[in-house]
């Protein structure tokens, strides 16, 4: 497990955050992107957000997240949220929480600009780059 010690002793598990996002790239997520909250809350460590054209393809994003989540030695999720509607799912695994979205809702709720200030996680040695 690859943990990353910040200033306010919060662990973010990084091989889960890349775990998400590779699976989440596998089944063609759009625009995925992780965030260190650590500093601005206390109740995790890192989100992370993708998005779906459509309300099927959320619901296979969540499944390979689930699946490639427990693969990798980390469990089921604590709580899911969204899941009746698949517009929005959160996924919180405790310290990192999932944001899949439908496109519309992710543009509407704009949770980028929200946490504009929290640095970004690097994922682009687990993402397929675009052509």
């Amino acid at each position: 497990m690859s943990l990353r010690m910040t200033e306010n002793s919060s662990d973010i598990d990084l091989d889960l955050v890349y775990a998400i996002a590779k699976a989440a790239d596998d089944k063609q997520a759009e625009n995925v992107i992780a965030f260190d909250v650590s500093q601005q809350l206390a109740i995790c460590g890192a989100f992370v957000l993708l998005s779906a054209s459509n309300t099927r393809l959320v619901k296979a994003l969540v499944d390979a997240i689930e699946d490639q989540a427990r693969e990798a030695g980390h469990g089921s999720p604590l709580r899911v949220e969204g899941l009746n509607a698949c517009e929005w799912v959160a996924l919180d695994y405790g310290d990192v929480i999932v944001h899949v979205f439908l496109d519309e809702t992710r543009r509407y709720y704009e949770l980028e600009r929200l946490w504009s200030d929290a640095p970004r996680i690097d994922l682009s040695h687990v993402l397929m780059p675009v052509a």
